[in-house]
């Protein structure tokens, strides 16, 4: 029975993998009425290609980020109200996972932060699934309709300099905050000390995504490379930065959070 579901699932694959091909073959090769130089730097500063929001031309970075904060809206209430009620002592599937997600990132609060850590874990949860969910966004393929009548692929919301410098800058506010409410000033004092740590975090945040955007569009625009290949590439390089940029952002928020909330003791 396994080695039977095993020939099925490799006929599926190698069917979808075909068909892929063929698709590419059939929709041609890559827009060439911009140069490279342009793709890259729009792909960074998104100067040209803008969505209208309210009658506003806006960043396209910005409709993703408000697509994925409704996305975990309407998901928390369906959790909250349908599923957590009905959690049993034998977790299904589902609840096993979500159990496992919310006790990682609470194991890692608590090591971390021993003196406090009730406030980091729920924060450090909340921040690192909207990594990981805000990175493989982009995969879905979305569209929306720029000012200028072309229609693109809405990217990553992290994958913009200006969504990436407010979690950082966020992330340190919750640092500080975990300062104040144990050291008052003396907290405080630690916490600007790290002066550049929301910089630091924001720039390796948006880098390391916006990395494997340049990589793609690097793929799309090669005549060569722009059958098949832009698929795998851009699945592999999404999925490693949404584990490591959720998982780094997290470590280090969590390990300046417990060095400044940690009590002073007098001697």
């Amino acid at each position: 029975m396994n080695k039977k579901k095993r020939t099925v699932a490799i006929v599926i694959f190698a069917v979808l993998a075909v068909a892929l091909f063929v698709g590419t073959l059939i929709s041609g090769t890559a827009d060439k009425s911009e140069s490279i130089r342009e793709v890259m730097k729009d792909a960074v500063l998104h100067g040209q290609n803008r969505v209208s929001l309210f009658g506003l031309p806006v960043n396209p970075g910005l409709i993703s980020a408000m697509t994925v904060t409704g996305i975990f809206l309407i998901f928390s209430l369906i959790v909250r109200i349908f599923v957590i009620p009905r959690f049993q002592m034998v977790p299904n599937k589902f609840q096993l996972l979500l159990e496992t997600a919310v006790g990682f990132f609470d194991n890692l609060a608590k090591t971390n932060s021993p003196h406090r850590n009730r406030f980091l874990g729920a924060y450090i949860f909340t921040a690192g699934s909207y990594i990981f969910v805000g990175t493989l966004f982009e995969l879905f393929g979305l569209e929306a309709v720029t000012t200028d009548g072309i229609t693109i692929s809405l990217p990553a919301p992290l994958s913009d300099i200006n969504g990436a410098i407010m979690l950082g800058c966020l992330s340190y506010l919750v640092i500080l905050s975990g300062g104040i409410l144990s050291n008052k000033l003396r907290g405080v004092g630690r916490t600007l000390k790290e002066f550049s740590l929301p910089i630091s975090m924001s720039f390796r945040m948006f880098g390391a995504l916006l990395s494997g955007a340049l990589v793609t569009e690097l793929v799309y625009y090669s005549v060569y490379l722009s059958y098949g290949l832009p698929i795998l590439v851009g699945v592999l390089f999404t999925l490693l930065h949404a584990l490591i940029q959720a998982y780094v952002l997290t470590m280090l928020t969590s390990l300046f959070y417990g060095e400044v909330s940690e009590p002073v003791h007098k001697h």
